[in-house]
């Protein structure tokens, strides 16, 4: 039986809906776009450009398209038809009326660039990833994360639920549907993505060897991007890497988080970090059996930091906002997993795979001068002051 968890995202669609004409929802296949804004105004009007006729219809007669779906109007994977987008300016522009209409789409390939041409100053756009933890444990009023920020306890998760959740992933199908078989899911999903996304843009000329860039990708999850290494071990070039690369990170199942530099312009020039934003798909993808053996495992680490990144993610997304989130290494390679940029200031972040917090765990805290908070997420129960702007934090406060 489907249960709808509430999502964060619920009032970031009220609000950008009644400051923009049109609201976009973008985000990965099943990561529940539709479901969202079905659920916040049931009475709105919907149609799927899945449905070949109705798409047909907005390619080729826009203008009537509009007229036998009028507003307020959900219009699913308007991907497919981006020719319907000048009509909606149009539309729009005859009327003040907030809301008017809500778009979702799965691939940003062209969709970002049509629609920041056409609809610029009337699109409020929201990037939603898969349940958050917080969301799945009943607090669907998380805000975006801050070290310094109080956060109540909802549910205290041990270390086996963490990785049981990490193993599942956070697709909305694997988390209110008990019947349905996470390798099946797992396995449909990647079927569906390169044949129906991927084939459809023609970028791709050996799908099997995409399909191996893809494990090559997921197998690097947490590690600094290194495309010469990338490019060897699947026999592709380097440019046809970077292109690649480019697909998962537009189709929101990649995130690169960029290395942090005083010199902004240099945060652009040095190699991020890649994170798959599903961990679920991530450990499908790399071939793990079960919740224990990733546990186990070589990868915990890097899971389990791929995890605690994805859900800061989240918490900024589902809130409507860009996160300023970079990792830092200095020249002689001393590291901190994240710094977050908060009004001219910057808080640190150690994400540590332990119950056990300690001041070890925060000693290249020192390499920042204008450091406000820092803390550390790990598997303490507890928040906890290690100095006296420095804590402990519980992965499940997120």
């Amino acid at each position: 039986m489907t249960m709808y968890i509430a999502r964060t995202a619920e009032e970031t669609v009220t609000k950008l809906s009644q400051q923009f004409k049109v609201l976009l929802v973008t985000g990965a296949r099943q990561v529940g776009k539709s479901t969202l804004l079905k659920h916040c105004d049931e009475n709105r009007n919907y149609v799927s450009l899945d449905d070949l006729t109705q798409r047909e219809m907005a390619i080729n007669e826009p203008k009537l398209f509009l007229k036998n779906h009028p507003t307020p109007l959900i219009i699913d994977e308007i991907q497919y038809a981006p020719e319907l987008l000048s009509y909606i300016k149009l539309a729009v522009d005859m009327s003040d009326k907030k809301g008017q209409y809500w778009l979702t789409g799965s691939q940003q390939f062209q969709m970002m660039k049509n629609i920041s041409e056409t609809l610029a100053g009337r699109v409020g756009i929201i990037d939603l990833l898969g349940f958050s933890l917080s969301e799945i444990a009943g607090n669907k009023y998380s805000q975006p994360f801050d070290v310094e920020t109080e956060r109540e306890t909802k549910k205290i998760y041990s270390i086996n639920e963490i990785f049981q959740a990490i193993y599942n992933g956070f697709y909305p199908a694997l988390n209110n549907q008990e019947e349905i078989d996470r390798d099946i899911f797992y396995g449909s999903y990647l079927r569906t993505y390169i044949e129906r996304d991927i084939r459809a843009l023609n970028f791709i000329s050996d799908e099997l060897k995409f399909l191996t860039f893809i494990r090559v990708i997921a197998a690097r999850t947490g590690q600094v991007l290194k495309y010469s290494e990338i490019a060897k071990e699947v026999e592709i070039s380097q440019p046809t890497a970077k292109n690649w690369l480019s697909l998962l990170v537009a189709s929101n199942l990649v995130y690169l988080l960029p290395p942090y530099y005083k010199n902004i312009n240099k945060r652009m020039t040095k190699m991020p970090k890649i994170y798959f934003l599903d961990t679920g798909l991530c450990a499908y993808l790399t071939g793990w059996s079960s919740a224990e053996v990733i546990q186990k495992g070589a990868m915990n680490g890097a899971f389990f930091e791929t995890f605690v990144v994805s859900e800061i993610l989240k918490s900024y997304f589902h809130n409507g906002k860009r996160p300023f989130i970079y990792w830092y290494r200095d020249t002689l390679g001393k590291e901190i997993d994240l710094l977050i940029e908060k009004n001219g200031q910057l808080q640190a972040i150690e994400i540590k795979l332990s119950a056990n917090p300690n001041k070890s765990m925060i000693k290249n805290f020192s390499l920042i001068e204008n450091l406000s908070a820092g803390g550390i997420i790990c598997m303490y129960e507890r928040e906890m002051f290690l100095t006296e702007n420095v804590k402990s934090i519980p992965v499940f406060n997120i």
